[in-house]
């Protein structure tokens, strides 16, 4: 605007004015014309971005999205643990059920401080019930257990002398059977069958022990099962698959209990189980526990499988590379007729276990164009030096060999090391050696994901150092998603057995799940280190790429024993 004068007459300012006024209007409406193109711009870039940062949340994307000049990799690696059959067996955590937490310390106290609750064991599993299993082991030939039953189990305290009774634990009288009908594959059938107890997938009613036994006699001796034996079917009754008990590998059974093992483990289981179902009557009311045991058993037991094909697909389906452990056959089945085989190449050892772990390797179907690999795994097991017994058994180890769509050729193994991880090393130094020694494969780079099972403070001699392991590995030029050092507090399990399975030992207290529970580092993915550098690394037990420490799992969400491990390594040349 013209800067205005005091000499200029009252006309002429009223004029001026009346300008001013329309170009402050104009103004305004221009101000606002300009805020709401603004805000729908806003909006617009912030919906934008929105999606962005869903789409770049996945820290996989950085892989893809790298260039020829700057190559990454994505590589995850999970042990998925097998099916659990027993929901209560693992301590979890269950925040959204109060009750369940409360009900499992009702178990523990029940056990650790039964108090008057400590009765004979005739007063649950009564002389009655004995008297028809005695006539069911006449029907079909046993040998008659009744001195067992009238000079001993019938007078036992029901925890003092039976439940925490050492050696029924070392004669493996309880827990032989159980492990046997506790669940059993049908032939032809995706739904197994259920031994009646409160310690598996059973789901009909277990609201008392009358209930109980009649479908518990039934299951065991008039209900014939189709089950796969080999190559063939049969039809068998549950008391026909139980084994023998042999004093050769259980020294603790007399020779007496060795020649009567069949009755009497099954004796011993039906005790068993009276007892739990009373226990749990006694706790809880049946129309708390038992829908609570039902949704449990849905989601950590039915529904085990989707839970991990979803995280997989949904939340890693971005990797490069996936090696998986402790996979079910029926897990593969299930991931090559899902979406994931869109996306991957699904490839499973040859020799498969019949325990059925696997060690399983997933390839992107981006990077590797063509399924040309080749499975080495023999190779691995013949590198193994003559004479050393390697704890490893069929289906532990996975090794092929495959070429990227720019030329790149691997070695990927996924490997699922011992219980106490003395395998691990020799697992490594036989994949090293396989290398180094094959012309062919000198050529080519190593991807290896494992649960190597070792330990924060391992057993000397008995168990796998963490440390020492790091140690090996560097040796061999071979670094770690973690670094050439691991770090013993770098967990990637944290779980506990609580008081409802057979092995009472190996229980732990609700306030002792962290000193006494399995909470060690066991995940690791290691490469070459002259090969790779390390971007991103991090474990997951939530399923959305987040690890709560300090938490038991699995949990309801979350469907494994063992975290996710996940890592974006880059090329170094």
């Amino acid at each position: 605007f013209p800067s205005s004068s005091i000499d200029h007459d009252y006309d002429s300012s009223k004029y001026k004015k009346s300008q001013i006024n329309k170009l402050a209007k104009r103004r305004i409406m221009f101000s606002v014309f300009i805020v709401a193109l603004s805000s729908i711009a806003f909006s617009f870039f912030f919906i934008g971005t929105e999606t962005e940062i869903e789409v770049s949340s996945d820290p996989m994307l950085l892989a893809k999205s790298s260039t020829l000049g700057s190559r990454k990799l994505g590589i995850t690696s999970w042990n998925i643990a097998a099916i659990n059959n027993n929901p209560f067996e693992y301590w979890i955590t269950y925040d959204e059920k109060p009750e369940y937490e409360e009900l499992m310390q009702k178990v523990e106290d029940y056990l650790e401080n039964p108090r008057k609750r400590d009765i004979k064991v005739k007063h649950i599993f009564t002389e009655q019930m004995f008297e028809e299993l005695a006539a069911e082991f006449e029907v079909v030939g046993w040998d008659d257990v009744r001195q067992f039953w009238t000079n001993d189990f019938k007078n036992r305290r029901v925890v003092s002398e039976f439940m925490k009774d050492p050696m029924l634990g070392s004669k493996r009288l309880i827990s032989m059977p159980d492990r046997i009908t506790n669940t059993i594959n049908v032939a032809g059938s995706d739904v197994p069958a259920c031994r009646p107890t409160v310690i598996n997938m059973y789901g009909s009613d277990l609201s008392s022990n009358d209930i109980w036994w009649h479908n518990w006699k039934k299951f065991m001796f008039h209900e014939d099962l189709s089950i796969n034996i080999g190559a063939e079917k049969r039809l068998l009754f549950p008391y026909q698959m139980l084994q023998p008990i042999k004093r050769s590998k259980y020294p603790d059974i007399t020779e007496e209990e060795e020649e009567i093992s069949l009755p009497l483990q099954t004796l011993c289981a039906a005790i068993f189980d009276a007892i739990l179902v009373h226990m749990m009557n006694t706790l809880s009311n049946p129309d708390i526990w038992q829908p609570l045991k039902r949704t449990m058993v849905e989601n950590l037991n039915k529904m085990k499988i989707p839970h991990t094909l979803d995280i997989l697909d949904n939340v890693y389906g971005n990797s490069d590379i996936i090696t998986l452990q402790e996979v079910s056959s029926s897990f593969i089945e299930s991931a090559r007729q899902g979406s994931l085989s869109n996306r991957f190449w699904i490839l499973s050892p040859t020799n498969m276990a019949v325990r059925d772990q696997n060690s399983v390797i997933m390839l992107s179907k981006e990077l590797f164009l063509e399924k040309d690999t080749i499975e080495i795994t023999q190779l691995v097991i013949d590198s193994f030096p003559e004479g050393v017994n390697v704890p490893v058994a069929p289906g532990d180890i996975n090794a092929v060999t495959a070429t990227d769509k720019y030329g790149v050729k691997y070695v990927i193994v996924s490997f699922h090391g011992d219980t106490n991880g003395l395998a691990t090393i020799p697992v490594k130094n036989a994949v090293v050696h396989t290398m180094k020694y094959s012309e062919i494969l000198r050529n080519h780079t190593l991807i290896f994901g494992l649960d190597a099972n070792t330990y924060q403070n391992a057993t000397p001699g008995k168990q796998q150092d963490v440390m020492d392991w790091g140690r090996s590995y560097v040796i061999n030029s071979l670094t770690s998603c973690w670094g050439d050092v691991p770090q013993q507090r770098n967990y990637t399990t944290f779980n506990a057995r609580t008081y409802l399975q057979p092995q009472l030992n190996k229980a732990c207290k609700s306030s002792e799940k962290r000193e006494k529970g399995d909470v060690n580092p066991k995940d690791f993915i290691i490469f070459p280190k002259k090969d790779f550098s390390v971007v991103q690394t991090w474990k997951d037990n939530t399923g959305n790429r987040t690890y709560i420490e300090d938490m038991a799992f699995p949990t309801l969400n979350f469907p494994s024993d063992h975290g996710i491990l996940a890592t974006i390594i880059e090329f170094t040349e």
